[in-house]
Order: C-alpha cells, then sequence, then structure tokens
C-alpha cells in the first residue's frame, strides 16, 4: 500500500512534509507507524522545524483532524510552524491552529499578501520570528566528512550520520538501525535497519557485502523484510538506489566480485 505522506528536504533546511492524502488522520496514523515513539524509527527526527505543504493533498482536505495531524508531527519529534499551498477556503482555519502561511516562491523584497481578518503587525511579527528560527539552523556546524565505525552494532543500537556518508566495518545486527543523511555501507552483514538518504537525498545509495535487511530505505521509500529480496540478492554483495523514472521504486542490484 503506498504511503500517504512523503519526508522531503525543504529550502534553507527545513524538513517539508509532503501530504499525499487529504485524510489527515490517516496521515498521522502512517506518521506515528514508521516515526512514532513505539514506530519503526523512533528519534529518527530531533525537534527539526517543519512546514506542511497541501499542493498535493487535494481539495477534500479533513481539516478538523489538523490537531491530530499537529500532536503527531510532535510526538515524532518535529516542529509544525508553517503551511503553504492550502485552498483559500482552508488556510484560514489552518491558520487557526498556530501556523503560519507562507506563499510559494515568494519574491525577494516583497512582502507577504495580507490574510482577511489578520491584522497587518501580528503578521510581521511572526514573520521575524520565523527568520530567526531559520537563521539558527542555517549557522549549525556541519558534520565529519565521513562517519566509520568500526564495532558491530547489537539490537537496540541505533547510528546516525547526520549530513554525511556513514562506513559501517562491521555487523549490523537484527534490531540496529544505521542512518545517514548521505551514502551507507557496510563492509558486513547487514541484517539491521538502513535509511540512506535521511534528510531527502535521492541520489543516495546503499552497499552492503551480505544484505539481508530488517528494513531498507532512500529519501523516505523504504521495504521490509516481509517482501524477500530475490535469491541473487539475498544475503549476497548487493547495492540499492531509487530509480530515475519519477516512479520512486527502490532498485537491488548485485555487486559482482
Amino acid at each position: 500500500m503506498a504511503n500517504s505522506f512523503e519526508i522531503k528536504s525543504a529550502q534553507l533546511q527545513l524538513v517539508a512534509l509532503l501530504l499525499k492524502s487529504s485524510a489527515l488522520a490517516q496521515v498521522a496514523h502512517d506518521l506515528l507507524k514508521q516515526f512514532g515513539p513505539q514506530g519503526e524509527s523512533p528519534d529518527f527526527f530531533d525537534n527539526d522545524p517543519l512546514v506542511i505543504d497541501f499542493s498535493h493533498a487535494g481539495a477534500e482536505v479533513d481539516v478538523d483532524d489538523l490537531p491530530r495531524l499537529l500532536q503527531a508531527l510532535q510526538d515524532c519529534r518535529l516542529k509544525p510552524l508553517t503551511f503553504r499551498a492550502a485552498q483559500p477556503a482552508q488556510a484560514l482555519r489552518i491558520a487557526s491552529q498556530g501556523l503560519l502561511e507562507v506563499p510559494p516562491d515568494m519574491p525577494k523584497g516583497k512582502s507577504a499578501p495580507k490574510q482577511k481578518n489578520q491584522p497587518q503587525p501580528a503578521v510581521e511579527v511572526i514573520r521575524e520570528v520565523i527568520k530567526e528560527v531559520v537563521k539558527e539552523v542555517v549557522v549549525e556546524v556541519p558534520g565529519p566528512a565521513v562517519l566509520v565505525i568500526d564495532k558491530p552494532l547489537r539490537s537496540g543500537q541505533k547510528i546516525y550520520a547526520r549530513g554525511t556518508d556513514l562506513i559501517m566495518l562491521a555487523m549490523v545486527n537484527q534490531g540496529a538501525e544505521v542512518v545517514a543523511d548521505g551514502n551507507i555501507h557496510v563492509y558486513a552483514p547487514l541484517r539491521g535497519k538502513a535509511m540512506a538518504g535521511a534528510s531527502g537525498n535521492t541520489q543516495a545509495r546503499i552497499f552492503s557485502l551480505c544484505l539481508e535487511p530488517e528494513l531498507i530505505s532512500i529519501a523516505g521509500i523504504y521495504r521490509t523484510s516481509e517482501n524477500q529480496l530475490p535469491a541473487d540478492i539475498h544475503a549476497k554483495p548487493a547495492q540499492v538506489r531509487l530509480s530515475n523514472d519519477g516512479q520512486d521504486k527502490l532498485l537491488f542490484e548485485a555487486l559482482n566480485p
């Protein structure tokens, strides 16, 4: 079953939630299943600021379920601050939940259009707050060029290579997680969960000398062990990448010795 949402990397290092369903309750359920405290990847986010994108959600968005979605985002350690591309009839109700509407592709030097029933000074104050938040994110110190781990990961352990590639020189056991914003290289059996391109990098890849993962994911597109890998891939040297045909499919390719 296709996901009802997609996590993408927005400009200025804000995280964007691109809604693909008008059923916000279902989106909240799917988010918690994957990123909630009891989900498949708890603590995947680190209180990242977020913009909610309604451009693909359809015209019949159930705004009454927006508080449930906002609570789910907070439970997933995300901070919803703004929204964009909502239907005009829904924008005021969404804004009433404390979110600021951001016009798409607003040219520099021009102020945002006024919203009905909202005094202009309040909009100016909120916009300044958002600028300060973005400024703090932009000056974040970059991570190392590559993160190398030479010890095996046991069940319950997690490694996150923020802003870089991850190289594992030892086994990733079942129940362990390896996450990277870039590529993941495992020069040993990969039996746990591996998530590359965590911040939205669709060009990221996963390599392993013995590919038999519980879950594999690139830029939010994932596959679990419930779908068994082909015989020429399972427990063999292989790489995983996203297709470049716009369909966001995971491709598994054997690595010839």
